[in-house]
């Protein structure tokens, strides 16, 4: 099929001389099943232009290749000055739903507050879910603290072909965004909720997150802005509330919980972090933070406990060097992975 594909894609002439394929103007092909997608990069402006003119027509004649029945073609440039694209101003009216309609299903994970690791926990579900064949995108949607750029292992600017329109990155099989992709990352971010909503809303909305079954969102600690926005506007398939054991941590998620309820958003289930230390020297296990105090509050709360997580220092090391701990074997990733296959075993995703 792929030789089809450069054969058609090879008969577009070009004024200025060569065809597409002569002059490397195809980025990013990918065929899935019956899927195709690519970029054209031009290299002005006004070529760009006159491809964006043909893009239909191109579309029509690879459709005719047989087992293709999706074509989506992205035409950019190159620039000099490449269109601005401002995040975080006031969010626009919107009679529709934020929920793109490309993704099956958005999937929150969230806690009643921070450090309990539920950004590890987002990158590494994510990431397990996609080793498992699924299309997964995971957005960062800790506005104020975005981490999964770093725990990802990715850094570059996401491109904005007309301004509007912002292309993904991809890492380790997961579609990603995050407003750490789009800020100085020694800068902190100062919005007031107007501006963090409007954030939220073009991240969602005008990034091209293609088909995907299912979008898992890094929410930010708490029960603020976010939380909300996201419950009543993005149509949540549901959320997962990640704990320590320890019973302060246990408190908030509490907190947590009750929010997603009284929101009418369904509790997928408890995840509990950190719920025990083995020494990598004596093997020696000790409940740092205590153990089984997540189990306890979600059979009190009648919801799922979806399975437990270990400390070690492999994870931390993984999340640093932007390679998640899911990917690399041992005892946290095993974990993962057996939340990953419960996931899809009960069609979460």
């Amino acid at each position: 099929m792929r030789e089809k594909i450069l054969t058609i894609l090879e008969r577009y002439e070009l004024d200025e001389g060569g065809n597409l394929i002569s002059r490397d103007l195809i980025r990013a092909l990918s065929i899935d099943g019956s899927k195709l997608s690519f970029v054209l990069e031009a290299p002005s402006p006004d070529l760009a232009q006159k491809l964006e003119a043909q893009r239909s027509e191109i579309q029509k004649k690879l459709l005719q290749i047989d087992g293709l029945d999706e074509v989506s073609i992205v035409v950019t440039s190159h620039s000099k000055e490449p269109p601005k694209l401002k995040i975080g101003g006031h969010p626009k009216p919107q009679e529709t739903s934020m929920k793109p309609q490309s993704v099956s299903k958005i999937i929150a994970i969230a806690s009643g507050k921070g450090g309990v690791g539920k950004s590890t926990v987002s990158s590494n579900l994510a990431v397990a879910l996609a080793s498992k064949g699924k299309k997964i995108g995971l957005l960062d949607a800790d506005i104020y603290g975005p981490s999964q750029p770093r725990m990802m292992g990715v850094s570059q600017r996401p491109k904005s072909p007309d301004g509007k329109k912002i292309i993904p990155l991809k890492a380790h099989g997961v579609t990603m965004m995050s407003i750490g992709l789009m800020v100085d990352p020694s800068k902190a971010v100062v919005w007031r909720g107007p501006m963090l909503m409007g954030a939220l809303q073009q991240m969602l909305s005008q990034v091209e997150w293609g088909e995907l079954d299912g979008l898992i969102v890094d929410l930010p600690p708490g029960t603020g802005d976010v939380q909300l926005t996201l419950c009543q506007k993005a149509e949540l398939s549901g959320a997962i509330i990640v704990s320590t054991p320890q019973d302060v941590a246990l408190l908030d998620a509490r907190k947590a919980i009750d929010m997603f309820k009284t929101l009418k958003t369904p509790i997928f289930g408890m995840i509990e972090n950190m719920s025990n230390f083995v020494c990598p020297k004596c093997n020696h296990e000790t409940p740092i933070f205590g153990n089984g105090g997540v189990l306890m509050e979600a059979e009190e709360l009648k919801v799922p406990l979806l399975g437990t997580l270990p400390i070690d220092i492999d994870t931390r090391l993984a999340g640093d060097n932007g390679k998640p701990v899911a990917l690399l074997g041992g005892a946290a990733a095993t974990a993962y992975n057996k939340i990953a296959d419960g996931f899809i075993a009960s069609g979460l995703v």
